[in-house]
């Protein structure tokens, strides 16, 4: 549901400068990204520039360690950029500590370049709290899995399409197929162990850690007690290889791409890498479910863009996040051979270019069907800390040094810790 804030909670009238005396403005944008991934932003800041040569966009590249702790001390303090990125667990605290310009009420004006109403539900999660709108995501990676079609073949196996196609592709195929991958010596899915996984797997199954209130539910929930039990024997019985016990240097997409593993988990961030290796015969599917869908709800990996409260120029740096997350924005950033998804469905037809062979479908499936890491779902990501101790939990499992239950006994006592806080 699509709620208009009062401009008590949201006004973009407070006296700061405006656009519209012809001065020259200068902006700031924080985010942190490889050299490919900076020049990728600034294909979307220079369309914004070209269409508002008044307001200028300066790029403030900022390494990811301890990226959020920098933006939380600048932004507290009197420094911080007019615009930025910002991971889906660092949201709660910067709308505690009031430092995010809410953002409703000028992407409901005729000034902003599209309206929240576009984005799908899901990927708002912490980013929007009590009705307010403090971040959008410019862009997505639902999960889904990539397979080797080479390695099914010599195995002797449909591919997971086929499966999929006459209504099979569920948990005990997934099994079945990978045995058969593992007998014909290769591995059959390199296990990884963060949250995008997790919840993935635990969601495939109808399971639920948090409901859609955000209540803890794991106690009773015995769908996802058995997604534990699950992958713990995938592991455990071969059928999948953890990533945490990899020989150094031997990484997932390296692995996939040298036909050494069937299939491994991911967003669009391994599809350029996969695509630059021409040997390599590869399609998406949609995780395997374990009820009565076809398709169950995925985790989708997201950041948010934000403006900073305190902005000089707030007006001029909404409409500049709503550009660069609107439709022309997304298209510079998401195009052919880009590594996300657009997060706005209206950009979707030129992230398909080139791409129509293989079943992108499944990508925009998840992005619509799915939810954020720290949604109500997934809201492990609202306690600062939580979801590492949740990981460092599993590895022990995934390392065969605990047993699932032993596993989800220790999961739900953490988690009760942080939740009764």
């Amino acid at each position: 549901m699509f709620i208009v804030i009062g401009c008590s909670n949201n006004s973009t009238s407070s006296g700061k400068t405006s656009s519209g005396n012809g001065k020259s403005i200068q902006l700031t944008m924080q985010a942190w990204g490889n050299p490919a991934e900076l020049k990728v932003y600034q294909k979307a800041i220079d369309g914004f520039m070209d269409k508002n040569p008044n307001i200028k966009v300066k790029l403030v590249p900022v390494s990811s360690d301890q990226y959020d702790q920098k933006l939380m001390t600048s932004l507290q303090g009197s420094k911080g950029p007019d615009v930025f990125y910002a991971h889906e667990p660092t949201m709660p605290q910067m709308i505690e500590a009031d430092v995010v310009q809410p953002l409703d009420d000028f992407f409901n004006s005729e000034a902003s370049y599209v309206n929240l109403k576009e984005f799908p539900e899901g990927l708002f999660g912490p980013a929007r709290q009590d009705g307010i709108t403090y971040g959008v995501a410019p862009d997505a990676n639902p999960m889904v899995i990539y397979y080797n079609k080479t390695i099914f073949k010599e195995a002797g196996l449909k591919t997971p399409q086929e499966y999929y196609e006459e209504g099979n592709w569920n948990w005990d195929t997934f099994i079945e197929v990978t045995s058969k991958i593992k007998e014909s010596g290769k591995e059959g899915l390199i296990m990884e162990n963060w949250q995008g996984h997790w919840y993935s797997w635990i969601w495939s199954n109808g399971g639920r850690i948090f409901d859609q209130k955000g209540n803890f539910v794991l106690p009773e929930n015995e769908k996802a007690k058995e997604t534990f039990h699950f992958l713990h024997d995938l592991v455990s019985n071969g059928n999948a290889v953890y990533a945490g016990s990899l020989p150094q240097g031997q990484g997932v997409d390296a692995m996939f791409m040298s036909n050494q593993v069937g299939m491994v988990a991911g967003g669009r961030w391994f599809t350029p890498q996969f695509d630059q290796n021409p040997s390599l015969d590869y399609d998406y599917i949609y995780f395997p479910s374990n009820t009565k869908e076809k398709q169950e709800m995925v985790s989708v990996p997201v950041a948010y863009m934000s403006v900073n409260k305190k902005s000089e120029h707030l007006e001029e740096a909404m409409k500049f996040v709503s550009y660069y997350v609107g439709k022309e924005g997304q298209e510079a950033r998401t195009g052919k051979g880009g590594n996300a998804l657009p997060s706005l469905p209206a950009a979707d037809e030129n992230a398909l270019e080139g791409n129509s062979e293989k079943h992108m479908e499944y990508l925009f499936d998840g992005r619509n069907n799915g939810f954020t890491h720290g949604s109500n779902f997934a809201r492990d990501a609202q306690f600062a800390g939580l979801t590492t101790e949740i990981s460092e939990t599993i590895d022990l499992m995934f390392l065969g040094k605990e047993d699932a239950d032993t596993t989800i006994d220790k999961v739900i006592k953490i988690i009760n810790q942080y939740v009764d806080k």
